[in-house]
């Protein structure tokens, strides 16, 4: 999750023609919004690098670092569903409707989202009910 982080953004904003037509190469789109475009994708390649570091650290309480990865990498995603409340935002433009695909009636990158939380979800739960049984058998 933490490289999917990383490299997200980066590949489907600005390197793969199938999307980033829609984003950095999208003439449509002013300096301004492919400025924050940009943002958003070294955002992303920050949070993802941090989480992997501290994943790959041998430093520190492994439960901690997983915890603190986690976290981290869920906040490019997180922020997904409370920028649709902003006036004016949506998860696609107008004329990319065609292109655009859902699964199970999310725009693919909200399910992308979803799925990706739910894995951040399932990995914290499983890590911290680990250490717990490591508690009590000690």
């Amino acid at each position: 999750m933490a490289a999917e982080t990383a490299l997200g953004a980066l590949l489907f904003d600005l390197v793969l023609h199938d999307t980033a037509h829609e984003h950095m190469f999208n003439p449509a789109w002013s300096p301004h919004a492919k400025f924050h475009d940009a943002q958003y994708i070294v955002t992303s390649l920050a949070l993802g690098l941090l989480a992997l570091a501290l994943l790959t650290g041998r430093r520190g309480d492994t439960h901690a670092r997983l915890l603190w990865a986690a976290g981290i990498v869920a906040v490019p995603w997180a922020s997904m569903f409370p920028a649709l409340l902003f006036p004016g935002t949506a998860t696609y433009d107008p004329e990319f409707r065609n292109e655009t695909q859902f699964v199970l009636g999310l725009h693919g990158q909200m399910f992308m989202a979803v799925v990706t939380l739910a894995i951040l979800a399932l990995a914290a739960f499983l890590a911290s009910a680990r250490r717990r049984r490591e508690r009590v058998a000690a």
